[in-house]
């Protein structure tokens, strides 16, 4: 019998189960910012690795702060090997507007994700395992996502990151359950399903576009859905 349910938070509630590289992609490419996407690729993962190593992000920073540090990163890293192959805008200029482009995005997002969430409470005491960078709390509060969990188990904080499957039990742990009374519901198959299974939890991959187009054992989830209100209307 289920009793509780462990979310992820990044490509599940707010990119609609959608690799946040490959959202980020399609923002350039709406935006027009003149760089292939093999290029754009190579800087996302600047990007990421930088943000990683470095504690750039406090946690006192919203989302948008956060996401205008990502773009900013992109941009230095393109302008730094000259792939970006036009001047009709300054580089500050389409980082602004991929910025813009993706907050209005992500806000959409995360008011649709607050509803089943709000939906599913009214049934279950929730937790959030993410992989972030110190500052979810203030994330949740700008997307007034905040007060939905009875906890958040962060692994910049925790000092545990998926795909290890100690951070979920650190979240079943939270909700005082066994692992099998506990469904987790994630977008990445590697860093959630997988290590939530060995964990002794029911899984729910979040299937949307992935970053690379390579096959997925959709086996290893126990349930599939694609939109997130699935959870409440089947």
């Amino acid at each position: 019998m289920i009793k509780g349910y462990i979310f992820d938070y990044g490509g599940t509630l707010d990119t609609g189960g959608q690799h946040w590289g490959k959202v980020i992609w399609h923002a350039y490419e709406r935006q027009q910012v003149p760089v292939s996407e093999a290029d754009f690729r190579d800087a996302y993962v600047h990007g990421e690795r930088t943000l990683g190593k470095n504690p750039i992000i406090k946690p006192d920073f919203t989302f948008k702060r956060t996401l205008e540090e990502k773009i900013r990163l992109q941009m230095e890293f393109l302008e730094g090997e000259k792939k970006l192959r036009s001047k009709e805008l300054s580089s500050m200029e389409y980082q602004q507007a991929v910025v813009d482009d993706l907050y209005r995005l992500t806000c959409e997002e995360t008011a649709r994700s607050r509803e089943v969430l709000l939906e599913l409470k009214k049934q279950y005491p929730m937790v959030l395992v993410s992989n972030f960078y110190g500052n979810i709390a203030t994330v949740l509060k700008e997307f007034k996502l905040d007060g939905i969990f009875d906890t958040i188990i962060e692994s910049a904080v925790v000092g545990v990151r998926k795909p290890d499957p100690k951070i979920f039990t650190l979240g079943v742990e939270a909700l005082n359950m066994q692992p099998d009374e506990v469904i987790v519901v994630g977008d990445s198959m590697d860093k959630d399903i997988v290590p939530a299974g060995k964990a002794g939890c029911h899984t729910v991959w979040f299937k949307g576009e992935g970053w690379t187009n390579d096959p997925v054992d959709e086996t290893n989830a126990e349930r599939v859905i694609t939109t997130l209100k699935q959870l409440i209307n089947e």
